[in-house]
């Protein structure tokens, strides 16, 4: 028993090395750009080990946003959330958990939309794993529509369109970046707070005024 606990811990361990490494080498050269034998030689592991962990590299992909969906979670059970989206710090609470969320796993979700891009199952497979946190949003905003919030939409159709603006907002400017221009974290999830919760019907309030960075 003993011996199969030990090889159970490698096992896991060398998984866990690969999807390290994997990360490592997305950041790097991109999520298409990655080979295989590039995780491996990153991972210090023989290149066949991969297969015994993972059928290919999609499927890494996939462990490694179950992986960031578990520690999106902490989210829902930190004692300052609050799903009362006519409450701007409850909005804000969400936006900047989800900043920290995409700056934290940048190369992940940089890697998974590209592969969204040139794969149509793994893109619904994203999907499929994702819609469980939409479904967790629509609530909040059920319940700010029962709290007399007017919303532009249906619950979830609205929660679609937040979630695309936090990303392509996100990936602009933490991935993309403008050359000339920088915006620091309370900037960034303070815009974003006051246009979603202005989009959602709640009164608007204007973010802290902050001087225009230029380099």
């Amino acid at each position: 028993m003993a011996t199969a606990g030990v090889r159970r811990a490698q096992r896991e361990e060398t998984a866990a090395a690969l999807k390290r490494a994997a990360v490592r080498v997305f950041d790097r050269v991109g999520y298409l750009n990655a080979k295989i034998t590039d995780i491996t030689a990153e991972a210090g592991r023989a290149a066949g080990s991969f297969y015994s962990h993972f059928p290919n590299k999609e499927a890494l992909l996939e462990a490694l946003l179950a992986d960031v969906l578990a520690s999106s979670d902490e989210l829902a059970v930190d004692p300052a959330h609050s799903g009362d989206f006519t409450d701007r710090d409850a909005v804000r609470h969400h936006v900047a958990g989800y900043w920290a969320y995409f700056r934290r796993n940048r190369a992940v979700m940089v890697a998974l939309q590209q592969a969204a891009t040139v794969d149509e199952r793994f893109s619904r497979r994203m999907s499929d794993m994702l819609e469980p946190d939409l479904h967790h949003l629509a609530e909040h905003l059920q319940q700010a529509r029962a709290g007399g919030a007017v919303l532009p939409g249906d619950p979830l159709v609205v929660t679609t369109a937040m979630t695309a603006l936090m990303s392509g907002f996100a990936h602009f400017w933490l991935v993309q970046g403008w050359a000339g221009h920088e915006i620091d974290d309370d900037e960034a999830v303070d815009t974003l707070t006051s246009f979603i919760y202005s989009g959602i019907g709640g009164t608007p309030t204007p973010p802290p005024q902050r001087p225009r960075r230029t380099t």
